[in-house]
């Protein structure tokens, strides 16, 4: 039986610029809210090196049901809400993860640097 690939989610957010600081703090304070749903595979942060005001949030799902599910709770609107403030534009694509190849330098996941 084949195993249904992770739904991915990856978001653009650019935020108000002096605010950045902000962002990752209650990013990462609230983080949980996403990866503690059953249905989470993880997620990740990253901010852009050309522009500094820019973040990318990537974040793996069993499937886009379970995700979809997630996105209409009440839990999703209290994320959204806190993050919205800092928020100055942002857009969403979705995709199935076809295939992942492990790099030579791969032996374990990268940790929060704080």
């Amino acid at each position: 039986m084949t195993a249904t690939p992770p739904f991915r989610i990856m978001l653009t957010m650019r935020i108000h610029p002096g605010r950045e600081a902000e962002f990752e703090r209650t990013w990462l304070n609230i983080g949980d809210v996403v990866t503690s749903h059953p249905a989470n595979l993880g997620q990740w942060l990253v901010r852009s090196e050309e522009e500094s005001s820019t973040y990318y949030i990537v974040s793996d799902w069993v499937d886009e049901a379970k995700f979809r599910e997630f996105e209409r709770s009440d839990r999703h609107l209290k994320h959204r809400q806190a993050l919205h403030p800092l928020r100055a534009s942002g857009s969403m694509v979705t995709g199935s993860v076809l295939t992942h190849l492990c790099g030579a330098a791969a032996t374990a996941p990268v940790a929060a640097v704080g």
